[in-house]
C-alpha cells in the first residue's frame, strides 16, 4: 500500500550453509574445454544462417548481381573455416570450364606414381598409348602426358629433344640387366600376350623373354625392352605370385 512508502525493507540473512562459489582459478583446463565444446555446432549453424540471410530475396542464388563483394568475401571465409581438414574442393568456375572423362580406374589400394623424361611427347604417346595400349589420362600438349599402367600412374615429361636414358648394367641370373628400369609383375597369360605384342611391333628386346631363377622361390618370366627415348622397361610374371617378396640369398 501507499502507507508503506519510506518503511525500511527487510532482506533475508545470507545462507551460510551453501558451499562457496567457485572462482575462475578453481577450474581446471580440461573441464573448461568440455564446457565450451557445445558452442562449436552453434557457431557453425549461426554462420550458415547468416550466409543464407545475406542473400537479397529478389535475386536468385545463381545470379552474380545477387551478392555484394563484401558478402562474397564473407561466404568464402565462412566456407574455408567450415571445410574439413584435408578436404580439397574444386571451385565452381574451374569445374564448369573443365570437361573430362574417366576411361581407366585406379589400381586398388595406393596406386604407384612414376614420372620419367622423354625426348618427344607425341612419340611417347604413340609408344605407351599405341604399342603398349596404356589408357591416357591428362595431357599438357608438348609438356607432359600421363597414363594408366594397369591402374598405376606413369607420367612422360618432355626433357628436350636430345634426351636419352643413360644405362648402367648389373648381372642377374646370367643376364646383363639395364638400370634404371620399371614395369609390372603380370599374370603369366598377360605376360605371354605382351611378349607377343612387343615382338609383333618390331621392338628390340634388351633381354629376350625367358624364364629365370628356375626351381627357385623367385622363379619368374622376364623380358626387357626400351621406349623410343631409351628408357628401360621390364615386365615379369612370377611362377608363384605369392613369392614376389620371398626373402632369401640369391647365388648366381
Amino acid at each position: 500500500s501507499g502507507s508503506s512508502k519510506g518503511t525500511p525493507r527487510a532482506f533475508p540473512a545470507p545462507d551460510r550453509t551453501r558451499p562457496p562459489r567457485k572462482t575462475p582459478e578453481m577450474f581446471s583446463a580440461r573441464p573448461a574445454v568440455r564446457s565450451t565444446a557445445f558452442l562449436l555446432p552453434l557457431i557453425t549453424r549461426t554462420t550458415a544462417f547468416a550466409i543464407r540471410t545475406a542473400r537479397p530475396a529478389a535475386a536468385p542464388l545463381s545470379t552474380p548481381a545477387a551478392f555484394s563483394h563484401s558478402t562474397a568475401r564473407c561466404i568464402r571465409a565462412a566456407a574455408a573455416s567450415m571445410r574439413p581438414a584435408g578436404l580439397r574442393m574444386m571451385s565452381d568456375s574451374a569445374a564448369a570450364k573443365t570437361g573430362f572423362t574417366i576411361d581407366a580406374p585406379p589400381a586398388p589400394g595406393q596406386p604407384f606414381h612414376l614420372a620419367f623424361p622423354v625426348r618427344d611427347i607425341e612419340e611417347a604417346r604413340e609408344f605407351y598409348g599405341g604399342t603398349l595400349g596404356c589408357v591416357q589420362g591428362r595431357i599438357a600438349p608438348g609438356k607432359w602426358v600421363d597414363y594408366s599402367l594397369n591402374g598405376h600412374q606413369i607420367v612422360c615429361h618432355w626433357a628436350g629433344n636430345d634426351y636419352k636414358c643413360v644405362d648402367y648394367y648389373n648381372p642377374v641370373d646370367g643376364d646383363e640387366v639395364p638400370v634404371p628400369h620399371f614395369g609390372l609383375a603380370l599374370e603369366e597369360e598377360q605376360w605371354h600376350n605382351l611378349a607377343k605384342k612387343v615382338r609383333d611391333a618390331g621392338i628390340k628386346f634388351i633381354v629376350e623373354p625367358h624364364l629365370r631363377f628356375k626351381g627357385m622361390p623367385g622363379e619368374q618370366w622376364t623380358m626387357f625392352f626400351k621406349d623410343p627415348s631409351g628408357n628401360n622397361l621390364e615386365f615379369k610374371a612370377m611362377s608363384n605370385p605369392e613369392n614376389l617378396f620371398a626373402r632369401y640369398d640369391v647365388v648366381d
